[in-house]
Order: C-alpha cells, then structure tokens, then sequence
C-alpha cells in the first residue's frame, strides 16, 4: 500500500463544506457571497481575547493582499491558505508527488492535500508569532482570572486557529455556493477598506492627515504658497502629497481594466446544431493576478523567518525594526512597497527615521533588481502551476470544450485536435501574462498607492472585481441559457 492510499481515506474524512446537489441560482448565489462578506467584516471587528496591546504584527507590511485584520480573529487571513498552495505546488512541480491533475482522482487528492496543509500551515505561522513574544498575552487579564501566562497563549492559539479554519471554510461556501472565490473576495473587501481609508482619513501621521482629502486641505491652510511652487515644493507635493500615488492608482486601475480585456478568441462550432457558435477566450493575463499572491506570501514567509531570528539575537540574515528589514539578505529580498524603497533620499529619510544606516545606491538597485526577478520569475512559474492546478491548462480545456459538443472548425472533432489547438496558445499566453503582470506589480509598487494598499494589492483589486463582474455576467447568461451550464460543467 503506497502513502498516497494511506492518506487518501484520511484526506476524504476532513470536514468540507458540502457541495450543491443541483444548480444553484444566480439570486441565491449572490445573496451567499454578501452573506460571506458580511461575516468576513464582522470576523475582522472581533479582537483576540487576551492579546496584549504590546504585540507586533508581523505581517503589517503584507497586510494588504492577505486580507487579514491585525489583533482579531481572522489575524492570518488567507496566509494559510496561499502558503499551504506554494508548499504544495511546488512539490508537485518538482515531481516529488508524482499527480495528474487531469485525472479527477488526482485532484480530489490535491484538494485533500491542500486542506490538511490549510489546517498544519495555521499552527505553523500562530505558533512563531506566539512563542517568539509577537503575539503577546495580557498579564493583566491572567492576572484577574488567576491562571498563567500560559494558558491565556493557548487561548490565543485556539482563538486563532478557529479564525483561521472559518476562513478557509468561508472560502469553500463562496467557491461551491457564490460567485468567484473567497480568497479573492477577502482581498477586494480588505484593500477596498484601506483605499477608502486612505482618501478620507483626517488621523494624523509624520505631521500630515492620513487621507488624501485631509491632506491637501491641511497643506492649503498650513503652507506658504511661493513654497509649493518651488521644486522641492513640488516634490513634495508629488510624493508626501500623495499626487504621485494618486495618478499611480488611476493608471494601474486604467490598464489593468484594458489588459484584462486583451485575449486571443479561438472560434467553436457545434458538432449538432447548425449554427451554434462561440469563441474561447485566452487572455492576456490567462492565470489571473492571483499567482502574485503567492510570490508576495512566499517572500512574507522568508520575511517571518528573518524577524523570527533577529528576534532571537541571530541577525546573520539581517537586522529588523518591527517587520522592517535594515540590512543583511533580508533586506534584499524583501518587497517594494513604494517610493521611500527606492528613490535614494526618501529611503534615506526611512533609514534615519528608525535609526539606523542607510544602503548604498548600488545596494538599493541590487533591491529592486531582486524584487523584480522575485515578481517576474516567480509570475511566470506560479502561472503555470496555476492553471494546471485548477484545470485551466490545454489538456482540461480540450476536454471542457469536448464535453460540451463543441469543436474548433477546421479541425476533427476529438480530443487530441482540440488539445493541439489549445496548446499553441494556453502555455506561451500563460508565460507572457505571468511575466507582463509580474512587471506591472513591480511598476506599481515603485510608484505606491493611495492608503497602505501598496500596488500589489490594488492591482489585485483591481483584476478581481473586473474577473468578478464576468463571473456576474457569466451567471445571468447562464441563467438566460441553461444549455451553456454543459460548457462549464454546471448542472
């Protein structure tokens, strides 16, 4: 008996949310997604009993794409999730678990396997945090209810890990029962909020509001006029301002909107019905954004081990302040957040701020040169693990297309004819949009967003509520014309 069939069993007794036995309508769907989102929000307003105030977020700087809220129950958001992804796509990548993702069997025991990772991947990163004094318990409240430190850190634990499994099965309710999917549902709600929060904010931060309203009022009734046109004025104005983050936010929101829209459309016919045709599309960015999310968490994990031993006294990676990397490989292979990572005065005015030297130029370059492999490199492998993971690869869209009657004109209508079709295109789009999106994360990130969105995140914003909008079109076309369900697999 191999490992696989020893676990297999295990994996198929994990508690799963029960999958629809008919097709769900579009009213329905839709009523359950804002259900989900409304209890996401609510989630993220419920405090972690028994934290102390005294405690460090470590995932501050990522806060904005792992849809989690520091100091409540959903402390690790989809981190979870997303890591238990890469540890898992990986291994297959490399061969080390040898699946067929084409094969059902093979990808019920993926899905299996990704789900007890979920569950391991929660222990694992509360448990850092817990026992290397980030999470701290309150010695107040032990105090009062007469137990030990001890016991309140396990509450936390518990607290945790049940923020973390109802994220992971809110996630499922929204796949089988929504429209879209949760993680990505998290995402927009999280960075929507900062967004908001960056624009009309009036707290005060470094002597400016928070929020961009706030701040150009504040700077109008605060600064001499003759100064805001000098140059340093206007630098000023461009980068603490907030103009530069401001036009950043529009033209990523513009071209992500256009490029989402480029795609090769390959041409179907119906083998039965004369006259019935369509046309696949293969867009530009075919894997979606989501492959950055896993880039930026596998970089936040790298970051969580470097905190973790500058915490203990071990800073051969590098030396931290809060979750801030000052020096050592840490500080290479953290992310580009904005503009105070690169242009060499404004890092400089970072670097003073938290007392500490600043890197050299060539050290700063070395910086973005490294963060842009990471994006573009690591864009192009975790798309293509992407789409083979979740059937979008040639070899399952042949099928899809087979199944629902459909053939490509020109050509014999069986498998094989449709696969060969599929993989002139799928593969080579895949590699191009996992590379250009890795570059317009980058370029995003060096110019810096309004709020603490960060451009990682708005460009994920941005790409799934437009890949939402189609998943609401797809649905009401769906329930206009039952018969296009048999395309995608729907009953």
């Amino acid at each position: 008996m191999t490992l696989r069939d020893t676990l297999e069993p295990f994996f198929n007794k994990l508690p799963a949310v029960a999958s629809p036995e008919k097709h769900v309508h579009f009213k329905d769907k839709l009523w359950w997604t804002l259900g989900i989102l409304v209890l996401y929000f609510a989630l993220a307003n419920v405090p972690l009993f028994g934290m102390s105030q005294d405690s460090i977020d470590l995932f501050e700087s990522y806060r904005a794409f792992f849809a989690g809220a520091s100091g409540t129950l959903v402390l690790l958001g989809i981190g979870p999730i997303v890591t238990a992804s890469i540890v898992l796509q990986l291994l297959v990548g490399a061969d080390i678990i040898k699946l067929d993702l084409s094969d059902p069997r093979d990808q019920s025991f993926f899905q299996g396997s990704q789900k007890f990772l979920v569950f391991v991947m929660i222990i694992l990163e509360a448990l850092p945090q817990l026992l290397g004094g980030y999470i701290q318990p309150d010695p107040g409240l032990a105090s009062t209810l007469g137990v030990g430190l001890g016991v309140i850190t396990l509450l936390l634990l518990v607290q945790i890990f049940i923020g973390g499994v109802l994220v992971l099965f809110m996630d499922e309710v929204v796949s089988k029962w929504g429209i879209g999917s949760g993680v990505g549902l998290f995402i927009v709600a999280g960075i929507s909020q900062q967004i908001v929060t960056g624009i009309f904010n009036w707290e005060m931060e470094n002597g400016l509001p928070v929020g961009l309203i706030p701040k150009w009022i504040y700077i109008a009734q605060n600064t001499d006029a003759g100064y805001l046109l000098s140059g340093e004025g206007l630098l000023f104005m461009l980068v603490s301002g907030g103009i530069l983050a401001l036009l950043s936010t529009i033209a990523i929101f513009l071209l992500v909107v256009y490029v989402e829209s480029t795609r090769i459309e390959i041409p179907l016919a119906h083998s039965a019905v004369r006259g019935a045709r369509g046309r696949f599309p293969v867009k530009l960015i075919y894997a979606s954004v989501l492959p950055m999310i896993l880039v930026r968490a596998l970089q936040a994990n790298i970051q969580m081990v470097g905190i973790i031993l500058s915490g203990r006294g071990i800073t051969f990676l590098g030396e931290f302040s809060g979750s801030t990397p000052l020096n050592g490989i840490m500080y290479y292979l953290s992310p580009i957040n904005s503009p105070y990572d690169w242009i060499p005065s404004l890092v400089q005015q970072s670097f003073t701020s938290y007392g500490a030297t600043a890197p050299a130029m060539w050290q700063i370059a070395l910086h973005v040169f490294i963060d842009a492999t990471f994006l573009i490199a690591g864009g192009i492998i975790f798309a293509l693990f992407w789409i083979e993971t979740t059937g979008m690869g040639a070899k399952q869209t042949a099928q899809k297309i087979f199944n629902s009657g459909m053939q490509i004109p020109g050509f014999r209508r069986n498998i094989s004819s449709i696969e060969k079709v599929m993989q002139r295109y799928i593969p080579k789009v895949t590699v191009i949009g996992g590379a250009f999106i890795g570059l317009l994360t980058l370029i995003a990130s060096l110019l810096g967003t309004l709020g603490s969105a960060g451009g990682t995140g708005l460009l994920l914003t941005v790409s799934i509520v437009y890949r939402l909008y189609e998943d609401i079109a797809s649905e009401q076309m769906m329930e206009m014309h039952p018969m296009i369900r048999s395309f995608f697999g729907e009953q």
